[in-house]
């Protein structure tokens, strides 16, 4: 008998195991971490509509003048997404009396001030015709008269030529020729003993000796004036001819925070100083005398002298001054004027 061969199955070993057949999709855990909370299965909610025109912010400012009394405001907006620019000024006085009331409209292309107490108000516009062509026209609507201008810019942005006539046309219009380093302008005008003549004008100025000089025309009269200034100097001289008044300005920085400015006149002998100090940015005390009107002054800056309200501190500028007449020590006057800012969201 042929030895058969048998098979024999062996039991698996006890520490084996088949590894799972992964699912398609893993089962949801049972327990969530307490900081992070359960995924939610609902849908997001739909985005908010688009918001073209945001509501404006109003900017008020307000100013006081003790040497006339009055208060003078002002309230502007930004309308439209900023498109238009709306601003009304007014002035009242201690009894609360309204004066001198403006409103006006500003956008990119048109400008509308608007006067109640004389019903009037002034239209300018401009536009662009062309890539080197502008148009522009202003219009008195009580007066009936305006002007119109077309300003053509040449092949070099330093060269313009400008043509402006008045409405309604009185003669030829006034042309004026824009270059680098000045303008020249020709226009028709009527004298006494010749009924239209034409006048030129304008102004030309350029460098020269380490400084800038210019000249101004206009007819029969022209003004030289010679101005040199570095960091520690500044020396400004003029003459006007044929009347020959000759006159000069010196600055002199004595320090990062002093300055001493001094002008004098060779025609009348009149002449005048002022000394100034700064502490920082935001304080300036100035003195001076003025002998033209025999007056000696001193003032003080809170705020920046020539910005805005909005960059001083607390958006608020104030300056004190003291005048003292020569003639009259008892006369003397303390003055004060302050300009404060709200912005209105």
């Amino acid at each position: 008998m042929a030895e058969s061969q048998l098979t024999l199955s062996l039991p698996p070993l006890p520490n084996h195991m088949v590894p799972p057949i992964p699912s398609a999709d893993p089962p949801p855990p049972l327990v969530y971490s307490l900081q992070s909370p359960p995924p939610s299965t609902a849908p997001p909610p739909p985005p908010p509509p688009p918001i073209f025109f945001k509501r404006p912010s109003a900017r008020v400012t307000s100013e006081f003048d003790s040497d006339s009394s009055l208060f003078l405001h002002k309230v502007s907006c930004k309308l439209f997404d900023s498109l238009v620019k709306l601003k009304v000024s007014f002035q009242n006085n201690n009894k609360g009396e309204i004066s001198d009331s403006q409103i006006s409209f500003t956008s990119k292309l048109l400008s509308i001030h608007y006067d109640p107490a004389e019903q009037n108000a002034l239209i300018k516009g401009s536009f662009d015709v062309g890539p080197n062509l502008q148009l522009k026209a202003a219009h008195d609507v009580k007066a009936q008269r305006g002007e119109v201008s077309m300003v053509a810019k040449l092949a070099d942005p330093g060269y313009a030529l400008e043509l402006s006539s008045p409405v309604p046309t009185i003669g030829l219009p006034r042309a004026t020729f824009k270059f680098p380093i000045g303008e020249v302008s020709l226009e028709e005008r009527e004298d006494e003993e010749v009924k239209r003549t034409l006048s030129i004008g304008g102004m030309v100025k350029g460098k020269m000796l380490n400084g800038l000089c210019a000249a101004q025309f206009n007819d029969e009269d022209l003004k030289l004036r010679y101005a040199y200034k570095d960091e520690e100097l500044s020396f400004i001289p003029s003459i006007s001819l044929p009347s020959n008044a000759l006159s000069f300005a010196l600055k002199r920085r004595i320090s990062p925070n002093n300055k001493l400015s001094y002008w004098y006149n060779f025609d009348s002998n009149n002449w005048s100083a002022v000394y100034k100090h700064t502490y920082g940015k935001d304080y300036k005390f100035k003195a001076g005398y003025d002998s033209d009107v025999r007056l000696g002054w001193a003032s003080l800056w809170v705020g920046d002298e020539g910005g805005k309200a909005k960059t001083a501190p607390m958006k608020m500028k104030v300056q004190f001054m003291l005048q003292v007449p020569q003639d009259d020590i008892r006369s003397s006057a303390l003055m004060f004027r302050v300009k404060k800012r709200w912005d209105i969201l």
